[in-house]
């Protein structure tokens, strides 16, 4: 049943095929499916226009489907390379990296290296050299999700 339906639709499998493509890089973005399902797109535009031809067998269709597709995908990946803007905000995915400089007063001691502030409305678990509470604590880095913090003053 598949067999006769795909030989029926004839030059649309390839047209066909492109828009499933589109539609997975849609579902499933990556920026890669794109450039396949044009070149699946271009392999049935042109079907269309000479499907009739003798020499427009399936093992020609599917060696420029691949050669269009690896052609694309490749310009494709050099244009996403060249247009690629920075982000206005780097560190958006990075909280911990954005406490870099902020100040707080530590609530409990830091002992044995490790301890916690709270920056916000959050918690963090800290290192550093121990401290007593009340200590001002200046974040200087990361470790993980751990914020590296050194006194800077008593509060």
């Amino acid at each position: 049943m598949i067999t006769t339906t795909l030989g029926e639709l004839g030059p649309w499998n390839w047209i066909l095929l492109g828009m499933v493509l589109l539609a997975a890089e849609i579902v499933l973005p990556g920026v890669f499916l794109l450039w396949i399902g044009i070149a699946a797109l271009l392999v049935g535009a042109l079907s269309l226009q000479i499907w009739e031809m003798a020499a427009w067998t399936w093992q020609l269709q599917t060696i420029l489907f691949l050669v269009l597709a690896l052609a694309s995908a490749y310009l494709g990946s050099r244009w996403v390379r060249v247009h690629d803007t920075a982000s206005d905000e780097p560190l958006l995915n990075q909280p911990a990296t954005q406490l870099i400089g902020r100040t707080a007063v530590l609530g409990e001691p830091i002992r044995e290296n490790r301890g916690r502030i709270r920056l916000g409305d959050t918690i963090w678990l800290v290192q550093g050299a121990d401290a007593d509470a009340g200590t001002r604590v200046k974040v200087v880095g990361t470790r993980g999700s751990e914020l590296l913090v050194e006194p800077t003053e008593r509060a």
